[in-house]
């Protein structure tokens, strides 16, 4: 399945990432996590959308502050 993967920036603003075909497995995993790291940064999965027009599944990702 293609995911999209979508950062709500601080402002309020959207951007895209990246978008990648992830395997079932992945896809699956989502129910059992909240965070996910991607190019080394943590991020904190907001929400979930299918998008059934496009067939691909939109994530919205808050970056984690380490401070």
């Amino acid at each position: 399945m293609d995911v999209i993967l979508v950062e709500k920036m601080s402002n309020g603003s959207l951007r895209t990432m990246e978008e990648r075909r992830w395997g079932m497995n992945m896809v699956a995993a989502l129910e059992h996590v909240n965070y996910i790291v991607v190019g080394g940064k943590e991020y904190e999965t907001i929400e979930g959308r299918l998008n059934v027009d496009t067939g691909k599944l939109e994530l919205l990702l808050v970056q984690i502050r380490n401070e």
